[in-house]
C-alpha cells in the first residue's frame, strides 16, 4: 500500500464510459483483485483506442501488475467470459467481450489474421474541454459549463483544442469567437481551413476578417 494517501480527483480528466453490465452482472461475482484489475484496465484501454479491431496483448497489462497477477487475472476473465482469448501460431491476443471484440475474435479465428501490436501502448491524457477552457480562455461559470459540454458532444476534442490555440494566437478568448471557428470548419469543411502555408498571415485572417466580430 502506498505510504501516501489518495489526493482526489482533480476534476480535470476525462471520464472513461463502463458498461451497465458491469455493475449488474460482473462487479458482485468478481472476488479476485486480480481479476478486477484487468477487467477495469481493459475497459480503459478498449475505451480509449483507435482503430477497428481493439486488440489486447499481455504487456498492455504490464503497469501496476506483475507477470503473475497479469497471467492470473487474464485466465480468470477469459474463464467468465469478460474476455476473448485468441491464439494464433505463437501469439496470443485478447478481444473485450462486446460485439466489436467478437466480430474482431472471430475474423483472427477463421483467417488467422493477426492484430497489429502498434497501438499497444496506454491512452494518451487529454485534458478535457472545462481544463482546456479554464487554462486559456478563463473562469468557468455553470451556464457556460453547460455550453462547453454541448461543444464536447457536438465537436471532436483535438478540433475544439485547435480552436481554442486559434483563439489564444488571435488575442481574441473568448468562447463565441472559438465556437465561430467551429462553426466555419463544420460548413466549409475542416480540410480546407487546414491548408494553411502562412500562419502568420492566417491569425490575421481571423482576427481581421471572417471572425473579427467575435473578439471582445
Amino acid at each position: 500500500m502506498s505510504k501516501f494517501p489518495f489526493k482526489g480527483f482533480s476534476g480535470k480528466e476525462k471520464f472513461t464510459q463502463i458498461p451497465n453490465e458491469f455493475f449488474r452482472e460482473l462487479l458482485s461475482e468478481i472476488d479476485d483483485l486480480n481479476e478486477l484489475k484487468i477487467t477495469l484496465y481493459a475497459l480503459w484501454r478498449v475505451a480509449n483506442m483507435e482503430g477497428a479491431s481493439h486488440p489486447l496483448w499481455e504487456q498492455d497489462f504490464a503497469e501496476g501488475l506483475n507477470a503473475v497477477d497479469i497471467s492470473s487475472g487474464l485466465e480468470k476473465c477469459v474463464l467468465r467470459g469478460s474476455l476473448l482469448k485468441v491464439t494464433i501460431d505463437a501469439d496470443v491476443v485478447y478481444f473485450l467481450n462486446s460485439p466489436r471484440g467478437r466480430a474482431s475474435a472471430e475474423a483472427a479465428r477463421e483467417s488467422g489474421w493477426v492484430p497489429s501490436k502498434r497501438n499497444s501502448t496506454p491512452p494518451l491524457t487529454r485534458p478535457n474541454i472545462y481544463q482546456l477552457y479554464e487554462e486559456n480562455i478563463g473562469p468557468l461559470t455553470p451556464l457556460l459549463a453547460d455550453t462547453l459540454k454541448d461543444a464536447e458532444d457536438e465537436y471532436e476534442i483535438e478540433k475544439i483544442e485547435e480552436a481554442i490555440g486559434l483563439a489564444v494566437k488571435a488575442n481574441a478568448r473568448n468562447w463565441r469567437y472559438v465556437e465561430a471557428i467551429l462553426k466555419s470548419w463544420k460548413e466549409e469543411g475542416y480540410g480546407k481551413k487546414q491548408n494553411r502555408q502562412d500562419d502568420s498571415k492566417d491569425r490575421n485572417r481571423y482576427v481581421q476578417g471572417d471572425y473579427a466580430d467575435f473578439i471582445d
